[in-house]
């Protein structure tokens, strides 16, 4: 009897990616497994833009991570969905979250901006390994560093007007990216020298897929204390300011293999 299940040739190189390739065929369908999995990764990956951030859990946690003390912020998005719908109102903070910051204002070289984003999963799991990575390398150098705001229903540019209301010099925020079918734990980091409201990305540096089975945070923290120091000495961050490190690890360092060369 013939197999229920035709293999792809191409098998192997699944070994080489998480993307969903070579998964054979029955007759002219996809095989019952893959089908089962596509739609549990499709699951999680809705779970994660929906779950709602637990502020106080994670404030424990960043304040463990780093020393600081932790402010607890909302966008002008009043829900999910309101913030899912409306951009525009996850950019920037609400009149309450305003008036504390109001509050908090002095002069900082370095805002750490902590968002849910479109995935609280990636938050929660990565924040504050990636906070403790980047202060063993800050600690060692002279940063005034501004309370850790946490932002419920906030996008990137939220960090523009929390950096300038604290009159801050960088600021660097740490967001859940969209989740993607393999990877709904995925974070981003965005430095930006000179926040103000009204910037665009070009202003910005981007470090992304910060995560286990991504760019590790001890990896991502290296990359993002050297674009910092860099930030500071040459008083400019986005498109003029490019990542030039090498990894610290010696795995990433290593010759690559090419496989299809073998």
């Amino acid at each position: 009897m013939d197999k229920p299940v035709t293999s792809n040739p191409w098998g192997a190189l699944r070994q080489f990616t998480a993307a969903r390739i070579a998964l054979g065929r029955s007759g002219v369908s996809q095989p019952t497994a893959p089908q089962l999995a596509f739609q549990l990764a499709h699951a999680r990956a809705r779970d994660a833009v929906h779950l709602a951030l637990d502020p106080v859990a994670l404030g424990e946690a960043l304040h463990a991570a780093s020393g600081l003390p932790c402010i607890s912020l909302h966008s002008a998005a009043t829900d999910r969905n309101t913030y899912l719908q409306r951009p525009d109102l996850g950019r920037r903070l609400d009149d309450a979250s305003r008036a504390k910051l109001a509050a908090a204002g002095a002069r900082y070289d370095l805002a750490l901006v902590v968002a849910d984003g479109l995935s609280a999963l990636a938050i929660e799991q990565n924040a504050a390994p990636l906070i403790r990575a980047l202060m063993a390398r800050l600690s060692a150098e002279q940063w005034r560093l501004a309370p850790i705001t946490i932002v419920r229903q906030g996008r990137v540019a939220i960090g523009d007007e929390i950096a300038h209301l604290l009159d801050a010099q960088a600021v660097v925020v740490l967001i859940g990216e969209r989740p993607g079918l393999s990877s709904p734990d995925s974070m981003g980091l965005y430095l930006t020298w000179a926040p103000r409201p009204g910037l665009t990305d070009a202003s910005r540096n981007c470090i992304s897929n910060v995560r286990p089975a991504g760019l590790t945070c001890d990896a991502a923290a290296f990359k993002l204390h050297y674009l910092l120091s860099e930030a500071r000495r040459r008083q400019l961050s986005g498109v003029a300011l490019k990542d030039e490190t090498a990894s610290e690890s010696a795995d990433l360092e290593a010759p690559r293999r090419n496989f299809l060369l073998e």
